[in-house]
């Protein structure tokens, strides 16, 4: 028993000799095998980088925020934004709208319900040009005055089918059936005026005058002067002359008085002047001016000729 335990130890150190030096053969005929280093972030490094991914959260919270905000303030929609909302035919806008620049429309046009209103703190201006760019037409509503700009002005009726008032260069042209003026010093005309009627108010006067200058009235077929219901006045600060060439001049009226005209006495004695003389005849020089002669059996007027060397 003995011996064979011996032999099996002996046997056991010749199997673990062997184990080894097989070992230590397969060891040698390894191939050489490189440094193995760490995979992976460590350190302040990977602190970092969890930092940033923390910054970049926080940004993209925030700019989701403002953009909801913005969407809620400005009150975007399918339709539109706000005021302004985006049709087939256009853009329309509700409430007061601002433009800081300028507009470039085919049309503006208002609610049936409302009015359209442009304002401004300075003034507006509404241009139009031709293909070129090159300004045809403005217009400019200030605080002082409304001025318009172009080769002829035109103002129509409602419907548009009746011109009422039409000035260029040349000419201004009314064609409305009565234009009134209502000032308390009426109208006043540098130039000529040409229409067919000139009348007054029922309650009120007709005054034709002219300060410094001559009145003239002219027609190719007569100029007539009447008053249905009241006086008539023509009177001068120096002579006054009415002229026919080829016609006469007709006083036509139930009543014709010519006041503050000399007075010619005819008596035997011109000291002794009758004061009761009561019916007259009216004398004319040739110079055109009329006096005033008793009436005799036969005309005074040449005795009373001296009245015309006065004058």
């Amino acid at each position: 028993m003995e011996q064979s335990a011996t032999l099996d130890i002996e046997t056991l150190k010749i199997t673990q000799e062997q184990f080894i030096l097989a070992s230590q053969s397969l060891h040698l005929q390894r191939p050489g095998c490189d440094a193995v280093y760490p995979v992976g972030l460590y350190g302040w490094r990977k602190r970092c980088l969890y930092f940033f991914l923390l910054l970049l959260l926080v940004t993209m919270i925030v700019n989701v925020a403002l953009t909801v905000w913005i969407i809620k303030v400005m009150n975007f929609s399918v339709d539109g934004m706000g005021n302004l909302q985006l049709k087939q035919d256009g853009i329309r806008l509700e409430g007061i709208s601002e433009f800081l620049l300028p507009l470039y429309v085919n049309e503006i046009q208002s609610r049936r319900d409302s009015l359209l209103v442009l304002g401004s703190e300075k003034n507006v201006t509404l241009n139009a040009r031709n293909d070129q760019g090159q300004l045809t037409g403005q217009l400019t509503v200030g605080p002082e005055a409304v001025e318009a700009q172009c080769q002829r002005l035109e103002v129509r009726s409602k419907d548009g089918s009746q011109l009422l008032f039409t000035a260029n260069e040349e000419e201004v042209i009314m064609t409305t059936q009565k234009f009134t003026v209502t000032g308390l010093e009426g109208a006043v005309f540098g130039h000529s005026v040409e229409t067919p009627l000139i009348q007054a108010r029922a309650s009120e006067d007709l005054k034709l005058e002219s300060p410094t200058r001559t009145l003239t009235m002219e027609a190719p077929r007569g100029v007539e002067v009447s008053a249905a219901k009241g006086p008539l006045k023509v009177s001068g600060r120096k002579d006054l002359q009415l002229e026919s060439t080829e016609g006469e001049i007709l006083l036509d009226a139930k009543t014709i008085q010519l006041g503050s005209l000399p007075l010619g006495v005819y008596t035997e004695s011109p000291s002794q002047a009758s004061q009761e003389q009561a019916v007259f005849e009216v004398c004319v020089c040739p110079s055109g001016k009329i006096y005033l002669s008793p009436a005799e059996t036969s005309s005074t007027c040449q005795a009373m000729s001296n009245i015309c060397l006065w004058s």
